[in-house]
């Protein structure tokens, strides 16, 4: 795909980035090619609702003012039987949920 000499110009660039840039250069990334992710909503211990097959999560702006909003949304297919697999029936949906939950958990998925 890349030739030596492009490979490692690529890596040297990578490399000498600070840390936020190289984050920022990894989100780009994802952003682009998604990253399959899993939101699970907890009540106290018990999982009550799980999104599949996320690909980001964003920030919601303010039309006006450009300001962030206090809450998170994205587009997933909602797991109604909660086994962590698309079923029939199971559609994909948009969903949000608040900043100020502290009962949520993100992550790519293993699978």
């Amino acid at each position: 795909m890349f030739s030596r000499p492009a490979a490692l110009l690529l890596v040297w660039l990578v490399t000498s980035c600070t840390q936020e840039t190289q984050n920022q250069i990894g989100r780009s990334i994802q952003n682009w090619t998604g990253t399959d992710g899993t939101l699970e909503i907890y009540a106290g211990d018990k999982l009550v609702r799980r999104f599949i097959q996320i690909d980001k999560l964003s920030t919601a702006f303010g039309t006006d003012d450009g300001q962030p909003r206090p809450y998170r949304f994205g587009y997933g297919v909602l797991d109604g039987n909660l086994d962590g697999q698309k079923s029939e029936g199971e559609k994909r949906v948009y969903f949000e949920f608040s900043d100020y939950a502290s009962n949520y958990v993100f992550f790519e998925s293993p699978q």
